[in-house]
């Protein structure tokens, strides 16, 4: 497996409490990294430190290590904002900017200066789109607000607006939680196919998701990863009793 991602003894408090102890956890290139465990647990707490989110919080401190390509992410000299064009994040609830459907997409784009002229930023909208499988759907609406699609579409214009900047890394905090089977389904397709292009980290809750999108699991409990390996081996023949347990629906 080639690292992409890594953490080395990560620390995590909010105040007083600690949430996450002393995880060490390598993210493989190219590859789905499901965290999946209990509410509570840490799971995404975890995947904020990955791009910096929790900077934003107050009375959060980070301690340990997290590296990108072996670069410290945390290294007081690094540009959190090119981090984040590098480290993209799609949410929980889908949650488009209140413009069109053309603006979301083009905006990433437009703040990094990544294309020169129209010709090529409606380019790189319309690859975004295509590549977020939402194209054919919008097409011929986009400078509607994207406030006017379906939950699915605008979870997958998210996914657009993410991948516009060409990040290395692609966050996913439950993102299929808010969304029908249907559109659920939508997404999963398109997580196994952008595992081509980017390295992707997954936090859910359902652990069937886990078991369809990922190539390798986390399991978290307590602030503590208790397990992780190949998906397969979490799913049918993990070492820890406590991951079975979770698996099998004993707790959790």
């Amino acid at each position: 497996m080639k690292t992409k991602m890594q953490t080395d003894g990560l620390d995590v408090f909010y105040g007083e409490k600690q949430a996450l102890f002393g995880v060490d956890l390598q993210i493989g290139a190219n590859e789905v990294t499901a965290l999946i465990g209990p509410s509570g647990c840490g799971k995404s707490t975890y995947l904020r430190c990955l791009n910096r989110m929790n900077d934003v919080v107050p009375g959060c401190r980070v301690s340990g290590r997290v590296t990108l390509d072996g670069e410290d992410v945390y290294d007081p000299r690094l540009d959190v904002v090119k981090l984040r064009a590098r480290v993209g994040m799609v949410f929980q609830k889908p949650n488009p900017f209140p413009k069109s459907i053309y603006e979301n997409v083009a905006y990433g784009p437009r703040i990094h200066g990544i294309t020169h002229d129209r010709d090529e930023l409606d380019a790189l909208v319309r690859d975004s789109l295509r590549r977020a499988g939402l194209l054919e759907e919008v097409e011929d609406r986009l400078n509607e607000p994207g406030t006017s699609l379906s939950g699915g579409q605008q979870q997958r214009l998210c996914i657009a607006r993410a991948i516009a900047v060409s990040p290395e890394v692609i966050l996913m905090d439950e993102p299929c939680s808010a969304l029908d089977p249907i559109a659920t389904a939508r997404v999963e397709e398109l997580i196994d196919e952008l595992r081509a292009q980017f390295t992707i980290v997954i936090v859910t809750h359902s652990m069937q998701q886990a078991a369809r999108v990922s190539q390798r699991t986390a399991f978290f409990h307590l602030g503590r990863i208790v397990e992780e390996g190949e998906t397969t081996k979490i799913f049918t023949n993990p070492d820890q009793e406590r991951t079975q347990d979770y698996i099998t629906g004993r707790f959790g």
